[in-house]
């Protein structure tokens, strides 16, 4: 997600955080959700995403609601 400069920008100005808070939140649920709902939201970045993790696209959303259970 963050490899694209674009992409991240917009995940950080939709969330409200910045690099230093996503760095230090990797370890929380919530923000690790986060990711995850912002790539769910837009088809082709959690198909990109779920290839680059060798996952299916279903499996990535099923992770998102885990978390935010």
């Amino acid at each position: 997600m963050l490899e694209c400069e674009d992409r991240a920008a917009r995940y950080l100005e939709l969330t409200g955080l910045d690099p230093d808070s996503l760095r230090s939140g990797l370890g929380d649920p919530m923000v690790l959700a986060s990711a995850l709902e912002f790539l769910a939201n837009h088809e082709p970045d959690l198909i990109r995403a779920a290839e680059a993790l060798a996952v299916t696209p279903e499996e990535l959303v099923a992770a998102k609601d885990a978390l935010q259970a």
